[in-house]
């Protein structure tokens, strides 16, 4: 069973599902639950139930809010595709660093296919754990804020959140 909340946060409504293991398989800045759930990769989706408060994530998503800005680097998370790069290139996300976003030709090279600019893009916007596997860290090669499933608003308000710090 896959359990759910939503909280709000300085940058809109966000929305954790995870699972009894308290592994993160979908987050977002979102109240859409069903739109979540389809993000999930469909051998990791189970039955859903709303609760108050899904445990450890939500605790590290509000500490993050409040300015810690590694809470949310010990949480578990379970995303799955049929690619190598992909499962790689989602833990090379989780290494990016608040405060020093990088391009998405920078992100290629430290995933280890340089010239895979367009592989590590997707990586990002295949991403279902928002927030936790930081996509937003990564910007445009010219340094501009590209795209963000979740709207550009709330990836510019992270990043300044992240510099602030």
């Amino acid at each position: 069973m896959l359990r759910y909340s939503t909280m709000e946060t300085p940058a809109g409504p966000f929305t954790l599902v995870v699972a009894e293991s308290g592994a993160v398989r979908a987050s977002g800045f979102t109240t859409d639950v069903p739109g979540l759930i389809r993000l999930i990769h469909p051998s990791l989706r189970e039955n859903t139930e709303p609760v108050d408060d899904v445990g450890a994530a939500q605790a590290a998503v509000r500490a993050y809010f409040d300015g810690d800005l590694t809470a949310l680097d010990g949480i578990a998370v379970e995303q799955h595709t049929g690619g190598e790069f992909m499962a790689h290139a989602w833990l090379v996300m989780r290494d990016l660093k608040p405060g020093d976003p990088v391009t998405y030709s920078h992100y290629a090279e430290l995933s280890g296919r340089p010239a895979a600019i367009r592989a590590a893009a997707a990586a990002c916007a295949r991403n279902a754990v928002a927030l936790i596997v930081p996509c937003h860290r990564v910007l445009r090669t010219d340094g501009s804020l590209g795209g963000y499933r979740w709207g550009l608003p709330v990836k510019s308000w992270l990043l300044d959140h992240e510099s602030a710090a």
